[in-house]
């Protein structure tokens, strides 16, 4: 769930392109009308869900997103306000903000949105108006690839998308797990269904019997489906997008004497709200903890929030800003202390490395797409005291 300049990539000069053919008559006086000093405050908007089920993960990425920006804007010579706000997993409503720092000339990023349906219903809004926004933790595919994209050339994600993932959980129950027979519940919304898609997919392709079911998003019953998950079965692939909810199908898995055990999507990566042992649960990133070089970060974030435990969806939410500010930073050095349109920070994202990068590594997106190269997704399970080892 990413600091340096480099050669400007092939994908970069595609949005470049598709940039300037928006732009239409009388952009150089829109320019200039909107040229901001770089030496003024400037605004990044975080758009997460920080109410309702999904709440853990907005609030989460918004303490990194504030630690990101308290520690690495002096470091860059910026002066950057956060905005926060929360989408609630609703796409009308995440339209509405976009709209919001549309008008706010003072926002010259966006730090999402954090889910692949909110990014659908705002990408376009946001790009129109020449707002890069950078995703922490939108997985779905057909953002960034296929034939109908849903995202623009604007929109760019730190993290691997679910094309990735179901594959990736699919081998694992294959090739670890050894499983013979898998039941897939989607949650009828398009994350969700996409994921399962894609892991059931490879599962049949490996001869692996599976059985598909479907459940409402706003169920949290799982009694009736349980019922008719076979004694068989291996695992009960749940790719849904609220912890909570994971946590019950595995309970009433239990309750009924099944011995199939739920693996989760990156969705229900949340250690205090999906801990039944002996579950498994794939996400977008390792434990930061597992680097070395990130001791400094993490005791600085530590000491900003006494008392919360290092989870896998803010950590990105760092590297996203990391990537925003080393943009605007280019940005206003070629505009020679001018931020002269928004559209120039969009320009410099692809072209933006990081050494020693959060997630592990070194950073730098793919040349054909805004995705991360060589992302990877982690497989988890849950351990007797409900903590979370990294196991694949």
């Amino acid at each position: 769930m990413r600091k340096r300049g480099g050669v400007v990539l092939a994908l970069a000069l595609g949005a470049a392109a598709a940039l300037a053919s928006t732009a239409g008559a009388g952009s150089a006086q829109v320019a200039r009308s909107q040229a901001l000093s770089c030496n003024g405050t400037l605004k990044i908007a975080l758009m997460a869900p920080l109410t309702g089920d999904a709440g853990f993960l907005g609030n989460e990425q918004l303490s990194w997103t504030k630690y990101a920006v308290k520690t690495l804007a002096p470091k860059f010579g910026l002066k950057i306000k956060l905005l926060a706000g929360d989408t609630q997993l609703d796409p009308q409503i995440a339209a509405s903000l976009a709209q919001k720092y549309v008008a706010d000339k003072g926002v010259v990023a966006v730090i999402g949105p954090s889910t692949s349906g909110a990014v659908a219903a705002t990408s376009q809004t946001l790009f129109q108006a020449g707002l890069a926004h950078i995703s922490p933790s939108a997985t779905r595919t057909s953002l960034t690839k296929g034939t109908s994209r849903q995202a623009t050339p604007g929109f760019f994600r730190v993290i691997a998308d679910d094309g990735i993932q179901g594959p990736g959980d699919a081998r694992f129950m294959i090739e670890k797990l050894k499983v013979k027979k898998v039941v897939l519940i989607d949650a009828q919304e398009p994350y969700s269904v996409g994921l399962a898609d894609a892991t059931q997919a490879y599962l049949k392709s490996k001869g692996v019997t599976t059985i598909r079911e479907s459940v409402s998003i706003n169920q949290s019953d799982f009694s009736s489906i349980v019922t008719k998950v076979p004694n068989d079965t291996d695992i009960v692939f749940a790719p849904f997008q609220q912890p909570p909810k994971a946590q019950t199908l595995a309970q009433q898995l239990l309750e009924q004497g099944k011995k199939a055990k739920v693996f989760g999507g990156d969705g229900t990566a949340d250690a205090d709200k999906f801990n039944v042992p002996g579950s498994y649960v794939s996400n977008f990133a390792a434990p930061i903890s597992n680097f070395a070089y990130n001791k400094a970060i993490i005791d600085g974030w530590k000491k900003d929030n006494p008392g919360q435990s290092l989870g896998v969806f803010g950590p990105p939410a760092y590297g996203a800003v990391q990537v925003a500010l080393n943009a605007i930073r280019l940005a206003c050095n070629q505009g020679k202390g001018q931020l002269k349109d928004r559209r120039d920070v969009i320009r410099n994202v692809k072209r933006i490395r990081v050494k020693n990068w959060i997630l592990g590594g070194d950073f730098r997106f793919s040349t054909k797409t805004n995705d991360p190269l060589n992302g990877a997704f982690y497989i988890f399970q849950v351990q007797p005291d409900k903590t979370y080892k990294l196991v694949g």
